[in-house]
C-alpha cells in the first residue's frame, strides 16, 4: 500500500487563511506564511500534493505536505484556480478585458505546476464551466467551444487542436472518469425541438453516438457520472414550471449507459423538484431526495430498481462517504440543518447531527468525519469550520469571521486509513469542543407544535386560551344568546338606547332599508337636526329644487359667520344638538360632548371595583405562570405583592356599594 497523506483542511475568510492539521491535534500547520492581503481563491489538486491559492498580483504554489512553496507565478487578477488531476497543470482564469489594439484577451491560461511556464492561454468569457476537462491519466483535455468540442493532447499543447466535433446547439459537454472515457454532449430544448443528450467515445470522437436519448422539459442540465465512466445521469431543469407548482421550474432525471445498451426515465413516486443525486463510489447504485417537503429518499440500482426507501423527512442533500459505507442525509439552507447517518450495510440510523446554518458539508477521505462549514455571504454570522464523527460526535470547531471557503485535501483511497468492517469510535475531541461550549450562548430550545398567536405563546397555554374542559376558565352567559360578548357599540347608525338601535332597527319596507324610528332618516352626532320646514311653498320656490340649492350656497358666503348668525330668510341657524338618553328618554341636549358608549351606566365605585378585578385576574395569571417555573421580571414580583392590598380595598368597595 502506498504511503499514507496526513489528514488535512485549509480554509479562507476575509483577513485571514490557513492550512490545519486534522485529527487529533488540529493545528495549524507550521510554515505556511499567512498572506498580507486577502486571497480570491485556493485549490488542491486532486491528487492532494499540491496546493495553490491567488492574490490580486501573484499566484503560489505550496507541496501540501509541509507547505514548501515550490512556484510563485506573477499573472494578476486571477478569480479562478484549477489543477488537472495529477496535478501535472494549473488553470486559471481572470475577467476578460478590451485590449487597446482590439486583440482578443487570453484570458484562460495554462501553466506548468513545477516549472511555472505558461504553455497555452485560450479566450474564455464565461466562467461558468471555465476550465478544461481532463481525462484521468491526462492524456487529453477538452474544452467547448461555440457548439464545438476541441480535443488537445497536453504532452503536445504547441500542436494546437488533435481532434474536435461540432454538435449543433451545444450547451454543456462532460467528460467521463475511467479508463475508456467518454463524451457527453447536452442540447437544450428549442423551438418547439426536443432536448437531447449524446455519448460519443472519445477514441472515436467523429463516429456515431454511442447512445443518444431526446426528451423535453430540458433547458438546461447537470451530468453526473459514476466513479467508473460505465453510466450517468442527466438531471434536467426548466426555466419556468408551467403548472405553476415549484418557483424553480420542473425537474427530470435519466439514467443512460455509455455502452448505449440501456437508458431511461427515473420515474419517482412523489411529485415536487429533485433536490439532489449522488452516486455511491461502487459506481452500481445512486441515491435520490426529491418531492415537495418534507422530500423523499431512495436508493436505485443501475437498472433503476428501488433498493431502499428511507422515507419522508426534511433533506435536500445526499452523500457517500468516500468507502460507500456510510450515507448522509441532511436539510440545509432553509432547513434545520440536521444530518441524519446511515449504515449502508444495515440500513439503520447510527446518529443525528445538529449542524444549524451549514452552507457547506463535504466528508474527509478515511470516511469517518465530517466537516461542516457556514460561509459568507450566504450567511455573515457565526462563521466557522466544525468537525463531526460519523458517530454523531463534535471533535473540532473553529471560529473565523468572514469565512469564504472551506474543504478537505483530496487523498486517493489506498492513502487514507482503511475504514474497517465496524462503525469506527469516536477519538478524544480536541479541546476547542471545550472552549466552545464555555463561550457558547445558552440557546432555549423551541418546543415543537403547532403555531400560536404571539399573544398565546409561552411555555403552557394560558388559561384564557383553553376550553372549559381543558381547564379553563368557565364560559360566563352574555345574556345576548350569542357568543360574541356585547359591546359598548355596533354598526346601527342610531346612538345606544334610542329606538332603532342594535336589535331595534328593523326593516320597514321591501327595498332593505332600515325603520330607526327617526323617519327612516339616519341620526348623525353632533349634526344640525333636520326639522320641516313650516313656510309654505310659494309658487317661484316650489318648482325646481336645484336652482334654489345653487342660491343657497351662494348665500352662505355671506351670512354664515358663526353660530347663531342671521340667514337671508330672517331665520337664526340653529346649533348642533345631541341626543342624549336620560332616565330612558331622549332629550336634545345643546353643545354637550357626545357620550362613551356604555360608559354612562357606571358610577365612579363600579369603574373602581371593575380596575381592581382587572388586577386581580392579572395577578392570578402571573401565579399561573410561576407555578409553571417561568421566571418573572420584578415588577412582576412586586405587582404580586400588592394583591392582598388590593383584595382589602375591593372588600371596602362592595361593603360601601
Amino acid at each position: 500500500m502506498a504511503s499514507q497523506l496526513s489528514q488535512q483542511y485549509a480554509f479562507r475568510a476575509q483577513k485571514s487563511m490557513g492550512l490545519v492539521n486534522g485529527t487529533p491535534t488540529y493545528m495549524p500547520i507550521e510554515g505556511f506564511a499567512v498572506p498580507d492581503v486577502p486571497a480570491r481563491t485556493y485549490h488542491y489538486s486532486p491528487d492532494g500534493r499540491l496546493f495553490a491559492y491567488a492574490l490580486p498580483t501573484v499566484v503560489r504554489i505550496f507541496l501540501a505536505e509541509g507547505a514548501q512553496l515550490l512556484q510563485e507565478l506573477s499573472v494578476p487578477n486571477i478569480i479562478e484556480l484549477k489543477f488537472s488531476p495529477r496535478g501535472t497543470y494549473l488553470s486559471t482564469w481572470e475577467r476578460p478585458v478590451k485590449l487597446e489594439d482590439g486583440a482578443q484577451h487570453k484570458n484562460l491560461r495554462v501553466f506548468s505546476a513545477s516549472t511555472g511556464e505558461e504553455l497555452i492561454s485560450f479566450t474564455q468569457k464565461s466562467q461558468e464551466n471555465w476550465d478544461l476537462q481532463y481525462t484521468m491519466s491526462e492524456s487529453h483535455a477538452i474544452r467547448l467551444v461555440a457548439q464545438e468540442i476541441q480535443v488537445y493532447r497536453p504532452a503536445e499543447w504547441g500542436k494546437g487542436i488533435a481532434d474536435k466535433l461540432r454538435v449543433e446547439g451545444a450547451s454543456m459537454v462532460s467528460l467521463s472518469p475511467g479508463l475508456n472515457p467518454s463524451v457527453a454532449v447536452f442540447v437544450a430544448e428549442k423551438k418547439g425541438a426536443p432536448a437531447v443528450i449524446k455519448i460519443y467515445g472519445l477514441s472515436t470522437l467523429s463516429g456515431a453516438p454511442t447512445c443518444s436519448k431526446t426528451f423535453y422539459k430540458a433547458d438546461r442540465a447537470q451530468i453526473k457520472w459514476n466513479d467508473l465512466g460505465t453510466q450517468v445521469l442527466v438531471l434536467t431543469q426548466t426555466e419556468v414550471d408551467n403548472s405553476n407548482m415549484s418557483y424553480y421550474g420542473e425537474t427530470g432525471m435519466y439514467l443512460l449507459s455509455a455502452a448505449g445498451n440501456f437508458d431511461c426515465r427515473v420515474t419517482l413516486d412523489k411529485e415536487g423538484p429533485i433536490h439532489d443525486v449522488s452516486w455511491s463510489p461502487n459506481s452500481k447504485e445512486f441515491g435520490v431526495v426529491y418531492g415537495y417537503m418534507p422530500a423523499k429518499t431512495t436508493l436505485f440500482d443501475q437498472r433503476v430498481r428501488t433498493l431502499h426507501d428511507f422515507g419522508s423527512s426534511p433533506h435536500n442533500f445526499i452523500s457517500f462517504n468516500p468507502q460507500g459505507r456510510l450515507v448522509a442525509l441532511a436539510g440545509f439552507g432553509n432547513l434545520a440543518g440536521k444530518i441524519d447517518i446511515f449504515d449502508r450495510r444495515t440500513l439503520t440510523k447510527i446518529c443525528t447531527i445538529d449542524a444549524p446554518n451549514t452552507s457547506y458539508c463535504e466528508w474527509s477521505p478515511c470516511g469517518r468525519f465530517l466537516l461542516t462549514a457556514t460561509l459568507s455571504p450566504r450567511l455573515r454570522v457565526d462563521n466557522g469550520i466544525k468537525v463531526w464523527h460519523c458517530t454523531g460526535g463534535l471533535m473540532h470547531v473553529q471560529l473565523v469571521e468572514e469565512l469564504y471557503q472551506a474543504s478537505w485535501r483530496p487523498t486517493p483511497l489506498d492513502q487514507a486509513p482503511q475504514f474497517g468492517s465496524t462503525i469506527p469510535a469516536a477519538p478524544q475531541p480536541s479541546i476547542s469542543v471545550l472552549t466552545a461550549a464555555l463561550t457558547a450562548k445558552p440557546v432555549t430550545p423551541k418546543p415543537a407544535g403547532a403555531y400560536r398567536p404571539p399573544g398565546a405563546r409561552g411555555l403552557a397555554t394560558p388559561a384564557i386560551f383553553k376550553r372549559e374542559d381543558e381547564g379553563g376558565a368557565p364560559r360566563m352567559p352574555t345574556g345576548s344568546g350569542s357568543a360574541t360578548p356585547p359591546r359598548g357599540y355596533n354598526r346601527s347608525p342610531n346612538p345606544p338606547g334610542s329606538m332603532g338601535h342594535a336589535n331595534g332597527a328593523t326593516p320597514s319596507n321591501g327595498n332593505g332599508q332600515y325603520q330607526n324610528g327617526n323617519g327612516g332618516r339616519r341620526h348623525v352626532p353632533g349634526a344640525a337636526p333636520k326639522t320641516p320646514s313650516t313656510a309654505p311653498a310659494s309658487g317661484a320656490d316650489g318648482g325646481d329644487k336645484k336652482p334654489k340649492k345653487k342660491g343657497k350656497k351662494k348665500e352662505k358666503g355671506f351670512g354664515e359667520a358663526g353660530s347663531g348668525a342671521a340667514t337671508p330668510t330672517g331665520e337664526a341657524s340653529v346649533r348642533p344638538s345631541i341626543d342624549v338618553t336620560v332616565g330612558g328618554t331622549q332629550t336634545p341636549g345643546q353643545g354637550s360632548v357626545p357620550p362613551t358608549p356604555g360608559a354612562e351606566s357606571l358610577d365612579p365605585i363600579a369603574k373602581k371595583v371593575r380596575n381592581l378585578n382587572k388586577k386581580l385576574k392579572a395577578i392570578d395569571e402571573l401565579k399561573e405562570k410561576a407555578s409553571r417555573g417561568e421566571r418573572l421580571e420584578a415588577t412582576q414580583l412586586k405587582k404580586m405583592e400588592g394583591e392582598a392590598e388590593i383584595r382589602k380595598e375591593l372588600s371596602s368597595l362592595e361593603i360601601t356599594a
